[in-house]
């Protein structure tokens, strides 16, 4: 079988590499005209002689390391790299390069789960880069970003958690002109009954309609990453006891939750109340300190003039 090279992707190997050929699921949905097959050519490994072991270990301790790898952690958290043949290693290299992971990212995501470097492209990460593609429907040009802000989806299985979750979060409404993008598909890789349907529930406890809190996350993904402890219940007790607000002014502005509550909301409130100024939510937060003074400012002013 011929390997068939597509010079617009050439940009996606390493400089200095073989050729490298993109498996077919890559491409099925941008590129289909080309009608690639996936084809993975592995060397043939023989046990090296005990003379050779300690050339062999230290190579892949250098290539790690021009990697900035860390190789001491590598090999503590994932101990099966040490009898790992530095071609799979490569391989793995090669794969991420493939998906547009530059050569600076790859470390700092190699570092932080050693895990994939002796993981098979075939069978453990091109089935995420497919279900990217065509399940989640991420453009080509945007996987990498998927990776980069959450690299855990490399090592999540797409059968027993992306698909379940992707399904879960589908019908909460990310479909259509609100699907997933590369910047929220963080969301897959949390667990639905442990992560993500404690939140839905908290909110609806505070009187919302399901599908009003549907709408909420849909429109600030956020929500769902946010510690309901940590961060949902101190913000809305405040809201409702301190600020005296209505929970209606949460649905209206579900991103009331991203600023810090005692960088930016305790203090913003403080002031509004030492001037007896009352501001919508995102009046009160949105923009930085000049913003809100001018806002509080002309705010005053048309009191002032029974405007």
């Amino acid at each position: 079988m011929t390997m068939t090279i597509v010079p617009s992707l050439h940009f996606l190997l390493p400089q200095n590499s073989k050729p490298f050929q993109i498996p077919n699921f890559i491409l099925k949905t941008h590129y289909a005209p080309f009608n690639f097959r996936p084809q993975f050519s592995r060397e043939t490994n023989t046990p090296p002689s005990s003379t050779d072991r300690g050339l062999i270990f230290q190579e892949k301790v250098q290539y790690l390391e021009n990697l900035k790898v860390n190789p001491q952690k590598a090999f503590q958290v994932n101990p099966n790299l040490r009898s790992t043949p530095l071609s799979t290693v490569k391989s793995v290299e090669q794969c991420l390069s493939s998906m547009g992971i530059h050569r600076s990212a790859m470390g700092r995501i190699l570092d932080m789960l050693p895990e994939l470097l002796n993981r098979d492209p075939a069978t453990d990460l091109y089935p995420t880069l497919d279900f990217l593609l065509n399940d989640v429907g991420i453009p080509y040009p945007d996987v990498h970003k998927s990776i980069s802000r959450c690299p855990r989806l490399l090592i999540c299985s797409v059968e027993e958690q992306l698909k379940p979750t992707l399904k879960f979060l589908m019908k909460l409404g990310f479909t259509g002109s609100n699907s997933l993008t590369c910047q929220n598909t963080v969301l897959l890789v949390s667990s639905v009954e442990g992560t993500l349907v404690p939140k839905i529930e908290f909110l609806k406890s505070l009187g919302l309609l399901e599908s009003e809190v549907n709408c909420m996350v849909v429109r600030s993904p956020a929500l769902l990453t946010y510690s309901v402890e940590k961060n949902l219940k101190p913000k809305v007790e405040y809201f409702l006891n301190e600020m005296n607000g209505n929970v209606s002014e949460l649905n209206r502005f579900p991103q009331y939750f991203s600023f810090s509550l005692e960088g930016r909301i305790k203090p913003r409130h403080k002031v509004l109340v030492e001037n007896r100024v009352k501001l919508p939510l995102h009046l009160m937060l949105k923009g930085d300190d000049g913003v809100f003074y001018e806002t509080l400012i002309n705010t005053r002013l048309r009191k002032l003039d029974g405007r």
